[in-house]
């Protein structure tokens, strides 16, 4: 059973920082791209930013420039700084991963969401 558990979102004011992270655990043969998506209310998710096993990375044109993402593969964690936050930035942020449980199988495994509130 693989699981992806996030942490350290919360609420930040207009020009804060937040870091969160998400660590990976159980059966895990491999992982291969990792990412950050988010989910505003009303609004349809998104992807913020992927990086791949190889360290390859993209960013949502929103947060260029301000949002860093970042991987640890010893730990299975991917993480995320966010910086100079917008209050536009609010939404819940998940985490998402392409992980081989075992060779030669892959799916692509969810966090349970973390809020990220980001006031004026």
């Amino acid at each position: 059973q693989v699981q992806l558990v996030e942490s350290g979102g919360g609420l930040a004011q207009a020009g804060g920082s937040l870091r969160l992270s998400c660590a990976a655990s159980g059966s895990i043969f491999s992982i291969n791209a990792m990412a950050w998506s988010r989910q505003a209310p009303g609004k349809q998710r998104e992807l913020v930013a992927g990086i791949t096993s190889g360290g390859s990375i993209n960013y949502a044109d929103s947060v260029k420039g301000r949002f860093t993402i970042s991987r640890d593969n010893a730990k299975n964690t991917v993480y995320l700084q966010m910086n100079s936050l917008k209050p536009e930035d609010t939404a819940v942020y998940y985490c998402n991963a392409d992980i081989a449980p075992v060779e030669n199988a892959r799916y692509y495994y969810w966090g349970q969401g973390t809020q990220v509130t980001v006031s004026s």
